[in-house]
């Protein structure tokens, strides 16, 4: 059994790890830390996970976390650079669901961030955790940076595009959307019901925190070479979801008729991709609380712009089932341990 530890696990993301691993077969939670609910039993806070757990919330203890085989870091920025080196020193493998080492250059995360970064060694360090690009460095990393849940989504659906080179990588749009877990627990005007009911905005239109690892992961994809990409999120009235609808310009028409087959080859044995059938219109509830990213491929008429749309569970794919998908790896587990459930309909 894994022994593992969480550090912040009164969010949305917390409780979503806890959900996954209460019935993944070689998981041993040992220790669940917040410092403002220390004390309180797991699941007086969380009644869906009554009979599954008999922790409850902790200070975080150094000592403690470094008596587990991996802690995972379900806490604001600023937070896992501070607590991570040490744990790392002690030999702790760490998954960090925040953005603090998913950027490589850290001049571009303290201007996002508005901070300096305090751990330049691990973050040169830390491997980018997106399983279906970075599966082998996962195997053997200490330090994995879980990748964003926009990223995520708009990633998988433009990587097969950008690795054969067949759009102009200058001219990339997407236009994605997410439901109100992505703003996290907290409390906060613009999430209430009443403000998000029967409403649909852009934020972010001016620059997005997602936006420098988007793209720094596209110029991976792309070979080093410099991608443009127009990145806009929205706020739509639901819990739960992404739906990114990516726009690229084909660099030759007629390769359009290949695509299908190159998405399906692409990603054939990847276990948590699902190329829908061309013109399908993937929808957000398919993907309800699984670690799971559909995608379909769309052209109107005999335009040189293809449309992918892509969908995930922000707090499964997006966060929780994609960190627990990249401790089965670090492990030697099979991959999908703990999360093979299907998607919850209605």
């Amino acid at each position: 059994m894994i022994k593992i530890g969480i550090v912040g696990g009164t969010g949305y993301t917390g409780v979503e790890l806890l959900r996954i691993l209460a019935s993944h077969p070689e998981a041993d939670v040992r220790c669940i830390t917040s410092r403002s609910e220390a004390g309180v039993p797991v699941a007086d806070m969380y009644p869906n996970l009554r009979g599954h757990y008999d922790l409850a919330f902790s200070e975080p203890d150094p000592a403690t976390l470094a008596a587990c085989d991996l802690v995972f870091f379900a806490t604001p920025h600023g937070v896992a650079m501070h607590m991570v080196p040490e744990l790392l020193a002690r030999g702790v493998r760490v998954v960090d669901l925040s953005a603090d080492f998913r950027l490589r250059d850290l001049d571009v995360w303290a201007q996002w961030y508005g901070t300096p970064h305090e751990s330049s060694e691990w973050a040169a360090r830390a491997v980018y955790g997106l399983p279906e690009t970075a599966r082998e460095q996962i195997r053997e990393a200490q330090l994995v940076a879980n990748p964003g849940c926009y990223p995520t989504a708009v990633q998988l659906g433009f990587l097969p595009l950008l690795e054969n080179n067949l759009v102009n990588p200058a001219m990339l749009i997407a236009d994605a959307k997410s439901g109100t877990s992505g703003g996290g627990r907290q409390g906060s005007i613009g999430l209430l019901q009443g403000e998000v009911g029967e409403s649909f905005k852009a934020y972010g239109a001016s620059g997005h925190r997602h936006l420098p690892e988007i793209r720094q992961e596209l110029v991976a994809a792309a070979g080093n070479q410099p991608v443009g990409v127009t990145f806009v999120p929205h706020l739509v009235p639901m819990i739960r979801g992404i739906e990114a609808t990516l726009y690229a310009q084909l660099n030759d028409p007629a390769d359009f008729e290949r695509l299908q087959s190159l998405y399906e080859t692409r990603y054939l044995h990847e276990p948590f991709v699902d190329v829908m059938p061309a013109g399908s219109h993937p929808e957000t509830r398919s993907v309800r609380g699984v670690n799971m990213c559909r995608m379909a491929l769309h052209r109107q008429e005999d335009s040189a712009v293809v449309v992918v749309t892509s969908v995930i569970d922000n707090l499964v794919k997006g966060a929780a089932g994609q960190a627990v998908q990249n401790m089965n790896i670090m492990f030697g587990l099979d991959e999908t341990a703990g999360l093979t459930a299907p998607a919850m309909l209605p």
